[in-house]
């Protein structure tokens, strides 16, 4: 087990025409499990090859327990990498599969090599099938093949590459509760990377987001969900995705004012406007507001009436789709069914309020400082 850093890593392609990784920090705690998401194309896989060592970085430093890492060859790193196609040699068994990566690089004997993927095996719960050949496995004894392969090497550091995404739903469940359980087990720094928002959120410690090969933010899952740094952060984590609104500040009213062809006044409290107003003095702003948080409403200030597109009953929930703004959307509880093209009214707390300047997409209001500003619910 040992800390991982990287220190302004940067990787290019084409000569420099092409970044896909862009002076990326970070800081793994020894035993931390950190996940890594962002959109396709966002330098996360980039970003784990390069630890891995698969990838030569053009600039930056990637240190595992303090040594420097970063020119040397992969088979001398103690990583153990898990592969989203698995990666298994078909024409060996489990046990020869899960013993070759202890054959190359320690000096067990045969006797302790078999012994220690045996006892791997009992762990992951395929310790009848270690005379059995990948074809006559499921995705899912697959998974648990290549999974114990990396676990029985006791590495420094785990590498995750999407390793559940050709899994079914059930399944991917079912496998993410196991890696967190043997991660709580094992205590070995973990580096995961998704394209699955919520594996992100459930699984890691922290969560990293990449856009662009660029670090949007780091910190708790919680964290992340309740303070987004910019306006990319918080409509990519959630789900649904955050609604944004374009708004002008009415300064002597204290009222947030949308045009168009839904528009509404909503009014600010003093206190609110005031923690506003030290934040910023633009007029123009952009919101956000989550579709969870915006609930419905039959009359009183701040209730906006809108008109319902589209409802999606999700079981637990229905998504309703309102013409406020573009792609709006009010998640509420599955009783609550309007009908498409009847007459609504919503509305939402000022504390739920996310605040994004509209040039930067910084977040210009964190959550505690809204809790201060806001301590009562609006009706």
């Amino acid at each position: 087990m040992a800390r991982l850093t990287l220190e302004a890593l940067r990787k290019e392609y084409d000569r420099g025409r092409v970044v896909a990784v862009e002076d990326l920090s970070l800081d793994v705690e020894d035993g931390e499990f950190i996940t890594v998401v962002g959109p396709s194309g966002c330098g996360k896989s980039t970003t784990l090859r390069m630890v891995a060592g698969l990838e030569s970085p053009s600039g930056g430093t990637i240190r595992i327990g303090g040594e420097d890492v970063t020119d040397q060859h992969a088979r001398k790193r103690d990583v153990a990498m898990v592969f989203q196609n698995y990666a298994l040699y078909p024409h060996k068994t489990v046990m020869q599969n899960m013993a070759f990566g202890l054959r190359m690089s320690t000096d067990l004997s045969k006797d302790e090599r078999r012994e220690r993927v045996r006892e791997t095996a009992a762990m992951m719960g395929i310790e009848d099938l270690l005379d059995d050949k990948p074809d006559e496995l499921s995705g899912g004894q697959k998974q648990r093949v290549a999974l114990g392969r990396a676990i029985v090497r006791e590495p420094d550091v785990f590498l995750f590459d999407e390793p559940l995404s050709n899994l079914d739903a059930k399944l991917r469940t079912t496998m993410r509760t196991e890696i967190q359980r043997l991660q709580n087990e094992l205590g070995i720094t973990s580096l995961y990377v998704t394209h699955d928002q919520e594996e992100a959120m459930t699984m890691g410690d922290k969560i990293v987001i990449l856009n662009d090969g660029k670090l949007q933010q780091v910190g708790r899952p919680k964290d992340v969900y309740e303070n987004p740094a910019n306006e990319f952060v918080g409509g990519f984590v959630g789900s649904p995705s955050m609604n944004f609104l374009d708004v002008s500040v009415e300064r002597e009213g204290d009222r947030l004012v949308l045009a168009g062809d839904s528009p509404f006044s909503y009014r600010l409290s003093e206190s609110f406007s005031a923690t506003l107003r030290e934040a910023t003095d633009a007029t123009d702003l952009r919101v956000g507001v989550r579709p969870e948080d915006v609930v419905t409403a039959s009359s009183g200030e701040n209730v906006v009436d809108s008109t319902v597109g589209v409802v999606e009953p999700i079981g637990s929930d229905n998504y309703l789709h309102l013409d406020i703004g573009p792609d709006f959307i009010a998640r509420v509880d599955s009783d609550v069914e309007p009908e498409t093209g009847e007459t609504v009214g919503v509305t939402f707390d000022e504390s739920d309020l996310h605040v994004f300047h509209p040039r930067t997409g910084e977040s210009l209001l964190s959550r505690e400082s809204k809790r201060r500003a806001a301590p009562t619910q609006q009706a």
